[in-house]
């Protein structure tokens, strides 16, 4: 399978580490459980993503320009 991650159509998914994942979770004083899901067998994802990493998702968009989400890896 040819990666796909790296497509022009496919939005920008980054991993976050353990201090960016903390401080997204403690200013929405969210769980990580709480997030949307993403599995981990999405084409989209970077390499090296595991099972309760958080993913950072940035977006063209009409209205402003970009948007930002963030998913939740699970099986």
């Amino acid at each position: 399978m040819s990666d796909r991650s790296n497509h022009k159509l496919v939005p920008l998914h980054e991993l976050l580490n353990e201090d960016e994942s903390a401080s997204l979770l403690a200013e929405y004083r969210i769980r990580p459980s709480d997030l949307p899901k993403i599995k981990l067998s999405d084409s989209a994802l970077p390499p090296n993503v595991s099972v309760g990493d958080i993913i950072k998702i940035t977006r063209n968009s009409r209205t402003t320009d970009t948007a930002t989400v963030y998913r939740l890896v699970v099986t």
